[in-house]
């Protein structure tokens, strides 16, 4: 099965950056896309961004366009998040997930990545953002 492992995640003072890095591993598995998803304590899981493994086209939640970039290196199988200009309220354990069973997570528009097309989830990786 696929494995994903997130990383970069920490402590960071508001209006910071931050990279978070999503690696996969599997052979012989193909997938559609990755989306990143945060939760927040007592808060539903929501998406944030998503890029297609096919073109990189990508989605961005309102509230992170323009300060967040996801990209992807081929060659490494990798997926990042670049978070620039971070808020409070971006704290957050935040998920990669891997659509693997068909382009029912995250198919290139601008509907927002749907949790339940998600096959595969990494561990999470804990932000928090404060002074």
């Amino acid at each position: 099965q696929l494995q994903l492992v997130e990383s970069g995640g920490g402590l960071v003072q508001p209006g910071g950056s931050l990279r978070l890095s999503c690696s996969t591993s599997g052979f012989g598995i193909d997938y559609y896309s990755i989306g990143w998803f945060r939760q927040a304590p007592g808060k539903e899981r929501e998406g944030v961004a998503a890029i297609l493994v096919f073109d990189a086209t990508t989605y961005y939640a309102d509230s992170v366009k323009g300060r967040f970039t996801i990209s992807r290196d081929n060659a490494k199988k990798a997926v990042y998040l670049k978070m620039n200009n971070v808020r409070p309220e971006n704290t957050a354990v935040y998920y990669c997930a891997a659509d693997s069973n068909g382009p029912d997570g995250y198919y290139g528009n601008d509907v927002p990545p749907d949790r339940s097309g998600y096959d595969y989830w990494g561990q999470g990786t804990k932000v928090t953002v404060s002074s």
